[in-house]
């Protein structure tokens, strides 16, 4: 993504640890003022992710009970070292000041020699799902034994998930190393353009380079934003995915499906594989033509490809999915959700297309590899479980059709007699979509706020929540870890065993410092 600076414009409890929540907010408020003080402009957002893990680890949290999602480096050396990185990462733009140019990230390309070109990519874009799809094609191309690199984003805790090797977030010591490697190379383009490299652009730069230095079989690239002018599309996806697409970002990709699918069509290359998901029909339509000009080759779900069935079993769902090499039957996808089978079902479909199944042959790939694969995909901070008794679930929908899938997932998969939801969201969101696509499965809500810069405040958050639930329904608490709190009494007000939840979702960010509270990772 290319940006622009502002110009006005299913742990068991555990004991709990001595003032957990104090020594976070001092550890935020802290790395702020040190990190705002050494570097200007500081991203509250990286602020607060890297005081979480802090916490974790003056906590004495185990390190390793989360690879997805890691703590902070056990050596003071290297967490002092990859600390340094950040703050200088957090000088930089942040990934919601944008302009349409892939002009700074293409320079950089060009003086570290081209390195997105040394292995074959596979990208995806979309509104939501592109996360879970991305993490399932990296496990089933690493069932097959090939070396993958994986960037996403957001991240839920740290900023090392972004990068991905084998399946695992890149150690802090590769995330530094990588970052010094390409960093001379970044201040030559740097005093080269009008703007410095983004925080969003090095980033992706740093993730190309460590996949080119791996080296990598086959990378999985995941969109920041839109498409054409994204900071990854520097790349040529021999496969293009994309999922479903639906309103969200409206103000920088258009208001309707079709308009934000013209932005999100630009990763479609030349005679490249595309692989639709399930989309609005004027958003098929533009990619349709979109693919038909470059001579693209198109699989769509529901045509090509599909999910024959789906069942609900113990910590997940059953699936049969049908590919383009035939049915794959009797598949474990330890996720919930209607929509996570239609995101595996992309998946498989990226793959199998990636073999040259459909095109070169039409041999199915090993059904033992297949489901071997899926049933090793994790995918945090995506309706996972992080208590029980009462169960608490953390989900990062964050829009109306994100919120729409979770709810509906959330009614199949967890028989809760009574749901509280907890919600803290972005203020450049469409919180009342969001919250009126949750209203049907709370019971009540309990309304705060996360600690980045972009959140909306607790109280104008609660005036929309009140117009939609009723006073009686909501409950307003800013601080995150009270309104956790508040969520699980009135979960237990039912009794132990009469099956009270709570669901903590509206942002990344909130059920990001979710976890770090509720001391998973």
């Amino acid at each position: 993504m290319s940006e622009l600076p502002p110009h006005d414009s299913n742990e068991p409890d555990e004991p709990e640890p001595r003032d957990p929540h104090g020594l976070f907010d001092e550890i935020v408020a802290a790395t702020q003022t040190s990190a705002a003080s050494a570097a200007g402009d500081r991203d509250p957002d990286l602020a607060v992710i890297e005081a979480g893990s802090r916490t974790l680890r003056a906590q004495g949290a185990d390190a390793g009970r989360q690879a997805d999602v890691p703590a902070r480096p056990a050596d003071p050396e290297v967490d002092k070292a990859l600390r340094e990185v950040e703050a200088e990462l957090a000088t930089r733009w942040g990934e919601t000041k944008l302009e349409p140019s892939v002009s700074r990230i293409a320079a950089l390309m060009d003086v570290l020699g081209e390195p997105q070109r040394a292995y074959p990519s596979i990208h995806i874009t979309g509104t939501n799902g592109k996360t879970s799809t991305a993490r399932m094609i990296e496990a089933l191309l690493g069932a097959f034994e090939l070396r993958t690199g994986r960037y996403t984003s957001p991240h839920v805790q740290s900023v090392t998930e972004r990068i991905s090797l084998d399946g695992a977030p890149i150690s802090a010591e590769r995330f530094i190393e990588t970052y010094n490697d390409i960093k001379p190379y970044v201040e030559m383009v740097d005093g080269q353009q009008e703007y410095r490299l983004s925080f969003f652009e090095v980033l992706t730069g740093m993730a190309y380079a460590a996949f080119a230095d791996a080296p990598v079989d086959v990378a999985v690239v995941e969109v920041g934003m839109g498409g054409s002018w994204d900071a990854t599309n520097v790349i040529d996806g021999d496969i293009a995915v994309v999922t479903p697409i639906d309103l969200d970002h409206t103000d920088r990709l258009g208001e309707t499906p079709g308009e934000i699918a013209t932005e999100k069509a630009g990763i479609i290359k030349q005679d490249a594989t595309v692989i639709l998901a399930q989309q609005p029909v004027d958003a098929a339509q533009v990619l349709l033509k979109k693919a038909v000009e470059v001579d693209a080759t198109v699989a769509r779900e529901g045509l090509e490809f599909g999910v024959v069935a789906r069942h609900v079993a113990v910590g997940g769902q059953l699936i049969t999915l049908r590919g383009l090499g035939g049915e794959y039957e009797e598949i474990f996808l330890p996720l919930h959700g209607a929509y996570q089978a239609h995101n595996a079902a992309v998946a498989l479909a990226a793959v199998e297309a990636f073999f040259g199944v459909g095109t070169a042959h039409a041999q199915r790939l090993d059904i033992d590899t297949v489901r071997k694969a899926f049933a090793s995909v994790t995918s945090p901070g995506r309706l996972e479980v992080v208590r029980r008794s009462p169960t608490v679930v953390l989900d990062a929908a964050h829009n109306p059709a994100g919120a729409r899938a979770t709810a509906e997932a959330v009614g199949e998969a967890f028989d809760f007699s009574r749901l509280v939801g907890v919600v803290g969201a972005s203020g450049d969101k469409n919180v009342r979509g969001l919250l009126e696509a949750f209203e049907p499965i709370f019971a009540e809500v309990v309304i705060t706020q996360n600690s980045s810069h972009r959140a909306m405040g607790a109280d104008e958050l609660a005036g929309i929540a009140v117009e939609i639930f009723g006073d009686d329904r909501v409950q307003v608490e800013p601080r995150l870890d009270d309104a956790i709190e508040a969520a699980i009494t009135l979960a237990e007000e039912e009794g132990e065993y009469a099956g009270g939840g709570v669901l903590v979702t509206g942002s990344v960010i909130t059920v990001g410092e979710a976890r770090l509270l509720l001391r998973r990772g």
